[in-house]
């Protein structure tokens, strides 16, 4: 249900088409929430359906037209809503992890590069995420600067400082995953001997 409430976030900002949208949020709330287009578009059809935005046709090009989807009082309600509930955590679902509990299955080679992998992925995603909080701090992030816009300016500072936290806590995930896995390198090799 995440999903919808990701959409809305987004759509607080500004209104825009499906493209523009799924655009926005492959630069911006992907990074706490994935969802691929194929999910973006049938949920926001199901959201007009139920109140949560208005759409409308607009222009595209010399004779085309899109649908435009603009946030409604009752999708702000429901965003405001779901913001002000208690956190429902879901239960894990961690294939990494799930590996690596049963490794003893693997030869400790391909133990090592999948370690190896996870170092990289962690370290390319902490990179992604350091670039996000620079932006943001520079004032370059453009979805944030149409954010700020309407913004009062008693708010501004807030709304930047919590999405700056946002990313230094996944920066914080990032490292951890990063530590683990180089001892998961170390475990191997003392268990099975440098390869």
């Amino acid at each position: 249900m995440s999903l919808r409430f990701a959409i809305l976030a987004l759509l607080s900002v500004e209104p825009m088409t499906g493209y523009d949208l799924a655009k926005r949020f492959e630069s911006s709330v992907a990074f706490v929430w994935h969802a691929p287009n194929s999910q973006i578009y049938p949920e926001l059809r199901k959201m007009a359906a139920d109140g949560l935005l208005q759409a409308e046709e607009v222009s595209w090009g010399p004779r085309g037209k899109k649908t435009q989807y603009r946030i409604t009082a009752e999708g702000t309600a429901a965003f405001r809503d779901w913001m002000n509930a208690p956190l429902e955590y879901s239960r894990e679902r961690d294939p990494v992890h799930l590996k690596a509990a049963y490794l003893e299955w693997t030869e400790p080679s391909t133990a090592k590069e999948q370690m190896r992998a996870h170092i990289d992925y962690h370290t390319m995603r902490r990179g992604q995420w350091q670039d996000m909080i620079e932006g943001l701090r520079a004032g370059t992030n453009e979805m944030l600067n149409k954010r700020l816009a309407a913004t009062p300016e008693a708010d501004r500072r807030r709304t930047i400082e919590y999405k700056i936290f946002t990313y230094e806590g996944l920066i914080a995930r990032a490292d951890t995953e990063i530590d683990w896995a180089k001892r998961g390198l170390k475990l191997i090799d003392s268990l099975s001997g440098p390869s």
